[in-house]
């Protein structure tokens, strides 16, 4: 099954998620809801609300509180990159000029906490109190794994803190969409734990790709300049690796430095990781994961929606390699 066709499994229910996602209005809420429409526009590819839906039409979810959960987990998603981008200092987002490169730190912080706000209230309308126990939970974890991760910049950490970070990020995130449609169908515990794996193996394969792409992608592919977290002291996989490998390298040392090197250095250590052993070793990493999340969907229902989503774990550590 290629890309496209496991999205065409979702082709009728992706647009009315969306049509959710701008639905609730409030009537003094113009400014923000333009501005939600205009990240909407800015593309991506609906990976989490489509982990939602697959996960829950192979068992039978209900169908308006599946479609206003996929709607919940997207709007999760929008808010935290709203944020991150603040955080970042980020002036594009997909090729397009970010929130805060427009707006005061104060208004766009404000942004995203309404978005936030609205997708709690999308999560809220499936009337499953386990599912909204859930979404509180997960939205706690990605909120103290980014306060953990600014006091971690340009600071050594280990691989444990390394996965820890990451779940946060983004692991926890597609735990969430995979055990929503499980929670909505009443699903056995088993069933739950499963999917929850599952979501949290994929998340934690999505951004060790990510990370991998951050050094060998191209800045018009990947919607930002190659190597930006390093730039912005924040240690991945492939740096990680290549430190191991390389404790010698007197650039690496030198990105702790609080006056930090010069940004030749940093551009030559830039593309000295993105040659080296160590993306192979991260990419690695990143098949495990995806080889235990589609040995978690074994003994779930056989149908064309676990095939989907066996087939978009092997899309996630392939694309744009």
């Amino acid at each position: 099954m290629t890309e496209a066709s496991f999205f065409f499994l979702v082709r009728e229910e992706l647009p009315q998620v969306e049509a959710r996602m701008l639905a609730f209005r409030h009537p003094s809420d113009q400014i923000v809801q333009s501005a939600l429409e205009n990240l909407l526009r800015a593309g991506g590819k609906r990976i989490r609300p489509t982990v939602a839906l697959l996960a829950g039409q192979m068992l039978r979810a209900p169908r308006d509180g599946l479609l206003d959960f996929a709607a919940a987990i997207e709007m999760l998603h929008t808010a935290t990159l709203v944020h991150d981008d603040l955080i970042d200092g980020a002036t594009l987002r997909r090729g397009t000029p970010t929130l805060n490169s427009r707006w005061s730190t104060e208004a766009t912080v404000l942004a995203g906490d309404y978005i936030f706000a609205c997708a709690a209230y999308q999560a809220s309308q499936t009337h499953s109190l386990e599912v909204m126990q859930e979404f509180a939970r997960t939205l706690i974890t990605i909120i103290s794994g980014e306060l953990g991760q600014m006091f971690e910049r340009s600071t050594l950490i280990s691989g444990e803190e390394y996965e820890r970070r990451i779940y946060a990020k983004t692991g926890a995130l597609f735990e969430l969409a995979s055990r929503g449609g499980a929670l909505l169908c009443n699903e056995r515990p088993e069933v739950v734990h499963s999917l929850g794996r599952y979501g949290r193996c994929l998340g934690m394969a999505f951004q060790i790709v990510d990370d991998v792409l951050d050094f060998t992608g191209q800045s018009v592919r990947i919607g930002k300049p190659v190597g930006s977290d390093l730039r912005q002291g924040l240690i991945t996989l492939p740096v990680l690796y290549y430190q191991k490998r390389h404790p010698e390298d007197t650039r690496f040392a030198a990105l702790m430095d609080p006056n930090r090197p010069s940004a030749t250095d940093v551009d030559q250590l830039v593309e000295t990781i993105g040659q080296s052993e160590a993306i192979q070793e991260s990419l690695a990493q990143a098949h495990r994961y995806a080889s235990e999340a589609k040995e978690l969907l074994k003994g779930l229902p056989e149908n064309r929606y676990r095939q989907a989503l066996l087939d978009l774990t092997e899309y996630v550590v392939s694309r744009d390699l």
